[in-house]
């Protein structure tokens, strides 16, 4: 991950946003959805990832995570090559998917803009992480995270919206803060 800013100090709990190139909205496909979800769960499982709030918007992902050992910004880093990789295969050969010459031409442009990406790029470089020095600052994240769908107009109340932790029934589950 070469970014700026990283979430490099261990231990401490960061406001992440994982953003599709171009803003695409990947994520209207219940089969793109399970790719992000499957893998967080893989690394809450195998690599100490934490994550106590989350909504997957069309085009993009919030969390408050951290990870207790070892630094976040590795996780996201490995995360993020690896749904790429399984997330532009999957549109490549979604038999529906009506936006897949469109899609795949966004993600060619911005690879070969890379120096990184030698031929697709599907997440923006950076995730913005904003490390969350005080309960109130975790606080003020998590609400932004509870009623983002709400403000995109996607649903009127935080717990209607499937794909977050807000949801009554979330998808994932979410660590204890």
């Amino acid at each position: 991950m070469s970014e700026f800013l990283k979430a490099n100090e261990e231990g401490a709990c960061y406001f992440v946003t994982l953003t599709t190139v171009g803003w695409v909205d990947v994520f209207t496909r219940r089969e793109y959805v399970d790719i992000i979800f499957d893998n967080l769960e893989f690394c809450r499982r195998n690599k100490g990832l934490e994550v106590f709030h989350y909504v997957l918007m069309p085009s993009h992902l919030h969390m408050i995570a951290r990870r207790e050992r070892g630094l976040l910004s590795e996780v996201l880093r490995d995360f993020k090559s690896y749904t790429a990789k399984l997330l532009l295969k999957a549109i490549e050969e979604h038999p529906q998917e009506s936006r897949r010459e469109w899609m795949m031409r966004i993600f060619r442009e911005h690879g070969q803009a890379s120096a990184q990406n030698s031929v697709f790029m599907f997440w923006q470089k950076t995730s913005h992480p904003e490390l969350l020095y005080s309960p109130a600052f975790f606080e003020q994240k998590a609400e932004y995270i509870r009623n983002n769908p709400v403000v995109m107009g996607l649903v009127t109340e935080p717990e209607h919206y499937a794909l977050s932790s807000a949801h009554e029934q979330p998808i994932m589950k979410v660590d204890e803060e």
